[in-house]
């Protein structure tokens, strides 16, 4: 009896489709923890006190909780606080988003509030 619950239940957590990774504060050190993977990068430059950065949040957390961006690491770079690491990435705005595959940047854009459009821009390097 007992095994057939503990078999019932792996099959069930099987057929769930994994979720994507949580979008996750930005770092050096994960970024190139995930290039050094090969993983795809999203990254996104936010400010609080910003009206577009705010307007693009609700389809960023959308692709954070979809299985089809499950691979994609979504860091979130404070604006206002990491100066340096806006610098090295050359970031000169809020509502900037980076796209990486590996080490290769493959996207930049900048105010882009439509959710269809952020999320065929986050599909980008999962292809």
């Amino acid at each position: 009896m007992l095994k057939t619950f503990l078999l019932v239940a792996l099959l069930a957590l099987a057929a769930v489709p994994a979720a994507a990774q949580p979008i996750r504060p930005f770092s050096i050190a994960a970024l190139k923890a995930a290039q050094a993977k090969g993983e795809p990068v999203l990254i996104d430059a936010f400010a609080p006190w910003c009206p577009t950065c705010r307007a693009q949040a609700p389809a960023l957390d959308a692709i954070a909780a979809s299985p089809d961006y499950a691979k994609l690491v979504i860091l979130r770079l404070d604006y206002d606080h990491q100066i340096a690491e806006k610098k090295a990435l050359g970031i000169n705005q809020q509502s900037t988003l980076i796209a990486f595959k590996g080490s290769r940047e493959v996207g930049r854009t900048l105010g882009v509030t439509q959710a269809d459009q952020i999320k065929a821009f986050a599909a980008t390097p999962l292809k």
